[in-house]
């Protein structure tokens, strides 16, 4: 009897089947847990159904943060953001059109995250980005070109400021933003301008931003403190930077051919 029983078992056709329950529990384990964020999504088809698919979303689980604080995903109400756009035509699918300023709206490619309206932070618990006139022990390297100075120009060529501070990532040492004292005509103020946006034309000791037209600058996302910026600003901000690359001109959003 024992003899005829071991002879029917396959380890090998057993240990196949495990790795494939293993395998697929993996899977489904992993699906339900990217779902944290981002979801459920919201159908276009008519009212507000959510749209969750297969698996539904995990339970909401509490993470405590390295700083202090706790966060929860999924966030209930995360997605609960009105949106400054209708719809092109009415059939499932269509494009939005903005209703407003889709720069600071945070429509299309000028969408931002509603991220935590506090500053990222390093390992050692203090801001990660931060003007050079905290950050002293930053410097530019004498090979490489100083921003601080220079005009600034929107894509029209017309001057909105000159560069007054550099702010620095103290985690992965870099240029973030550099800070434009705008002059008068375009509010007076300081304003961030992402280092990804920025043409530097050491020569002429200028720096031209295609992004966005020079009375465009005014509206540049204000920050509630001079020396820090918070995640939220952060998004803001490179928001609308990014957004003029599509709607800052009417021209730009029509097809190239």
């Amino acid at each position: 009897m024992t003899s005829t029983l071991t002879s029917s078992i396959d380890l090998a056709e057993i240990l196949f089947t495990l790795f494939w329950v293993f395998f697929i529990g993996l899977v489904f384990y992993l699906r339900r847990e990217d779902k944290r964020e981002g979801y459920p999504l919201e159908s276009d088809r008519g009212g507000s159904a959510a749209v969750q698919g297969f698996p539904s979303m995990p339970s909401p689980k509490t993470f405590r943060l390295a700083h202090g604080g706790e966060q929860q995903a999924p966030r209930q109400g995360a997605n609960a953001r009105d949106i400054a756009a209708e719809p092109a035509a009415p059939h499932p699918g269509a494009p939005l059109i903005p209703t407003g300023n889709p720069m600071l709206d945070g429509v299309g490619p000028a969408s931002y995250a509603q991220r935590s309206d506090t500053p990222d932070l390093t390992l050692d618990g203090e801001n990660r980005v931060v003007p050079m006139r905290i950050a002293d022990d930053f410097s530019v390297m004498g090979r490489d070109a100083d921003p601080r100075g220079m005009s600034v120009h929107g894509t029209d060529g017309v001057d909105v400021g000159t560069v007054s501070d550099l702010w620095v990532d103290r985690s992965e040492p870099q240029i973030f933003f550099l800070e434009v004292d705008l002059n008068e005509a375009n509010g007076g103020r300081s304003a961030l301008l992402p280092f990804a946006f920025a043409d530097v034309d050491k020569g002429k000791r200028s720096i031209k931003v295609d992004a966005l037209y020079s009375h465009q600058f005014r509206d540049v996302p204000a920050l509630a403190s001079p020396d820090q910026v918070t995640l939220l600003e952060e998004d803001k901000i490179n928001a609308y930077y990014a957004g003029g690359l599509f709607y800052a001109d009417a021209s730009r959003q029509e097809p190239l051919l």
